[in-house]
């Protein structure tokens, strides 16, 4: 397997990489909107006790997720020290020799550890420029750990850390969201959060000409809620009123974004917005997205609390495993995906 990472500097983009003119960045919609920046919601006060609080944070949640699909967060109560490791660990793993990282490479998707490139949704042939580990990261147990890398010798201990803290901050707000919705507290606990979580570490190396060639197709996440640690370097865009947006970086701060499954329990009061990565010509940019996933067998259907005369539910009920089928038949199509499943409405 070709990973990106193991070539120090890329001359030119090679004619694999490079997409026809109707799909680059460029000219994909309209030029990304600069005057509108993502809601930042402030969690400390979720963390207090005082209901009151806690209720106006997670009203805000709501709001931002209705306008957006997409917010960010502080005061999330994910150690700095804890971010910091592990992203050192895992840009200590891409820039290891080939050698070491080929036993982990594999399109394989049942492995608990691998390593590839592109994206196995590249059906027209043209690769995205990125490289990623996919893993199983949360329940933590010492098997699921023997499948991660021993190199770099903090892999293992700041994952295991990082994805501990991870895992709590999106417990946290699926019960803000719960409360915001009016939902009982314990909505989305059990099957529909209890699946392996998931890990993607994505790293798109500096690239000579970024105007050609896209970091990640445009998408919408097939689970429940992604908490995405950006870094400082922008590249991420989400979809907003037919623009694409920047995704600035604030320090300290996690991505938060639904995925298919929220919109579908909310019956579509919270959607999953599409969203890509571009890349750029001058440093290397890394982003670690934890994916909050059901349980293979969950059924999944609008909840009955958001469905009424005046809203009708727009989905039918499912297993996931199902969901995660018709996924990839669709190819990660945001339409395609969800007609498989949407009521049609008369």
């Amino acid at each position: 397997m070709e990973l990106l990472s193991n070539r120090p500097l890329h001359a030119s983009v090679p004619d694999k990489y490079v997409f026809p003119p109707e799909k680059r960045a460029a000219l994909l919609h309209d030029a990304p909107s600069s005057d509108v920046a993502l809601p930042v919601v402030d969690l400390q006060r979720a963390y207090l006790s005082d209901a009151g609080r806690r209720r106006l944070v997670a009203e805000e949640i709501i709001k931002a997720g209705k306008e957006f699909g997409f917010f960010q967060v502080v005061n999330h109560g994910v150690a700095e020290d804890a971010v910091r490791a592990f992203r050192k660990a895992s840009a200590e793993f891409f820039a290891m020799p080939a050698e070491e990282k080929l036993p982990y490479c594999s399109d394989d998707q049942s492995k608990p550890f691998r390593v590839a490139s592109s994206t196995s949704y590249d059906r027209n042939q043209t690769r995205y420029w990125r490289d990623y580990l996919k893993l199983r990261c949360h329940p933590v147990s010492d098997e699921l750990v023997g499948h991660w890398p021993a190199k770099p010798e903090s892999f293992r201990s700041s994952l295991a850390e990082f994805s501990a803290q991870v895992h709590e901050l999106a417990q946290t707000l699926l019960l803000l969201i719960a409360e915001g919705l009016g939902l009982d507290e314990g909505f989305f606990a059990g099957d529909l959060s209890g699946g392996d979580t998931q890990m993607n570490v994505n790293y798109y190396p500096p690239c000579p000409d970024p105007s050609v060639t896209l970091g990640l197709l445009p998408h919408c996440d097939r689970h429940l809620l992604t908490v995405l640690s950006q870094g400082d370097v922008a590249g991420l865009q989400a979809s907003y009123r037919g623009r694409w947006l920047l995704v600035r970086p604030v320090p300290g701060a996690f991505v938060i974004n639904f995925g298919h499954q929220m919109e579908i329990v909310t019956n579509g009061v919270l959607a999953s917005v599409e969203h890509r990565a571009l890349t750029n010509s001058a440093v290397a940019r890394m982003s670690v997205a934890t994916l909050i996933m059901p349980k293979m067998d969950c059924r999944i259907g609008p909840a009955p609390d958001m469905v009424s005369e005046e809203n009708p539910a727009k989905f039918r009920e499912f297993v996931f495993r199902e969901f995660m089928a018709a996924y990839d038949t669709a190819a990660a199509n945001r339409e395609d995906v969800l007609e498989y499943f949407r009521i049609e409405q008369h």
